[in-house]
């Protein structure tokens, strides 16, 4: 299986270390979490649908908060968003909003999920509003790291 040059293992635990303080903050607001947890899947955006494994793909998870206080599996949750958004290239709520035609019959209809420029990252533990708003911050700085890490391969040179 392909592994991404830039967006890999290191700068997905870096992304989730960078944006830590942003989701912390916002799961101390009840009406953001009510338990005040999060699992996040970050999957590599090199890894295709059908060229091998979901489980195979993903790149790194994190947990935030008191796994014990868990009601239910939201590792099991975010890695189903994952899948969803990585399976389809969209953001798991476009996917269940506009086109829930896509969806097969063993889907999960939770969002949460982003897929941003094929960076894929979901969320569980929020509200779902909230899932897809942490989701989107770690892509976003995950891309950044590797917008980073290539220009720094280039030598700057852009």
């Amino acid at each position: 299986m392909a592994n991404s040059r830039f967006a890999n293992a290191a700068t997905a635990a870096e992304a989730v270390a960078r944006t830590l303080p942003f989701i912390q903050a916002a799961l101390a607001d009840p009406a953001v979490s009510g338990l005040g947890v999060l699992h996040l899947v970050m999957v590599d955006p090199a890894a295709r649908p059908g060229a091998g494994s979901f489980e195979h793909a993903v790149v790194h998870e994190h947990s935030v908060g008191d796994r014990d206080r868990w009601d239910v599996d939201y590792a099991a949750y975010a890695r189903a968003k994952a899948r969803l958004s990585w399976r389809h290239g969209m953001d798991s709520r476009r996917l269940q909003w506009m086109e829930p035609h896509r969806l097969e019959a063993d889907d999960s209809l939770l969002w949460g999920g982003v897929c941003l420029d094929g960076l894929v990252v979901a969320a569980s533990g929020a509200m779902p509003a909230w899932d897809e708003a942490f989701s989107l911050a770690v892509a976003a700085c995950w891309r950044g790291l590797a917008l980073q890490a290539a220009e720094a391969a280039r030598g700057g040179r852009g």
